[in-house]
């Protein structure tokens, strides 16, 4: 048998680790393993594949990003083509992707991505091609699936973050706003900002009121500390307001951005603290993945060759219970999973009287 895999969307720290799974656990079944580089952007070249061998993924498990490369504007229904006016426009060039998996023999792919990565795989299941996932995102938003690759390490790396920057913030007598990835879910907000203490934490499952933030830290103010930590998720939203936006490329999702430093203006203009923002941005993805990372990316990538070798395809696998199970790809596709506004997590932070903005 003949397997390829892929690691599409964003890096994450772990996604080497799945990868070498993956290659280690099909050659050892005495499959032949292909990694497709960029996505499935190679695809569409003159070397469509790498041929992973044991001594090419030999000690990867430790490092960050992945040696496959990462495209987060590589979806292949959506490819960007140049016209002669010199604009691009997207064009569907699943069908030539198809073709030349078929045309090189190869049985099933194991795609590692995450909720875009998994909407495309269902996609190209529906067009003969045998899939089988893996959950990677830091964001932690895929539905079914508890527990991400990369999620781990990103709170950790956050988290640091948010602790150092609180020290200044008190030596200067500052606001401090940290912002954090979380597209449209707020895992990455919730965990480090209650880890570290933050005072105000602003996901995109609860719209905040600028009101709200103002009253907190005024609160803060009245018991005699003179610094405060804000921490936001890219996709928070204020009431009545729709996202930050920067910008949005063909094949690529809305690149989100901007809510911190609208927000340091608005509280220093209310306030009258000073008032800085930080946005962590990638350092979150870079970096060597934490110990439970790389156990999960190893169980993930061992358990998608179990599932090729049963014949099980067209499913992702997904943590549940600290156990490894399969769901159909089509549960996953166009949806995204949320923290829940009654979880024990966010209940925990209320009693710790962080504010939500509401």
């Amino acid at each position: 048998m003949k397997i390829a895999v892929n690691t599409g969307g964003g890096d994450a720290p772990g996604l080497n680790a799945a990868i070498r799974a993956v290659t280690v656990a099909s050659l050892k079944q005495g499959w032949e393993v292909y990694g497709i580089k960029n996505g499935y952007g190679s695809l569409f070249t003159d070397q469509p594949f790498v041929k992973l061998t044991h001594e090419r993924v030999h000690g990867i498990t430790m490092l960050g990003g992945t040696i496959l490369g990462a495209a987060n504007r590589g979806n292949p229904f959506e490819m960007p083509a140049k016209q002669p006016d010199g604009s691009f426009k997207a064009v569907d060039r699943s069908d030539d992707l198809v073709l030349r998996m078929k045309e090189h023999g190869i049985d099933a792919l194991v795609a590692i991505g995450g909720d875009g990565s998994m909407h495309i795989a269902n996609k190209l299941s529906q067009k003969g091609i045998r899939v089988v996932g893996v959950p990677k995102t830091i964001d932690n938003d895929i539905v079914g699936c508890e527990v991400t690759l990369g999620f781990d390490t990103a709170c950790s790396i956050a988290t640091e973050a948010i602790d150092r920057i609180s020290t200044t913030a008190e030596s200067h007598q500052r606001v401090m706003i940290v912002e954090v990835m979380g597209r449209y879910a707020g895992w990455i907000a919730l965990h480090s900002g209650l880890a570290s203490s933050a005072d105000i934490i602003l996901i995109p499952e609860i719209p905040f009121s600028l009101d709200s933030v103002y009253q907190k830290i005024r609160e803060i103010q009245s018991y005699g500390r003179e610094y405060a930590i804000v921490v936001v998720a890219e996709g928070a939203k204020e009431q009545n307001r729709s996202h930050f936006v920067k910008g949005k490329a063909i094949g690529q999702a809305e690149q989100l951005g901007g809510l911190a430093e609208y927000l340091e203006k608005k509280i220093n203009e209310q306030t009258g603290k000073e008032t800085r923002s930080v946005v962590l941005g990638h350092q979150q993805r870079g970096g060597s993945p934490s110990a439970y990372d790389r156990l999960i990316s190893l169980r993930f990538g061992s358990e998608a060759v179990r599932a090729v070798s049963e014949n099980d395809f067209n499913k992702m696998i997904v943590m549940q219970q600290n156990e490894l199970r399969r769901i159909p790809l089509s549960d996953v596709a166009n949806a995204y999973r949320s923290v829940r506004l009654d979880s024990d997590t966010i209940m925990t932070a209320r009693d710790l009287g962080k504010c939500f903005g509401d």
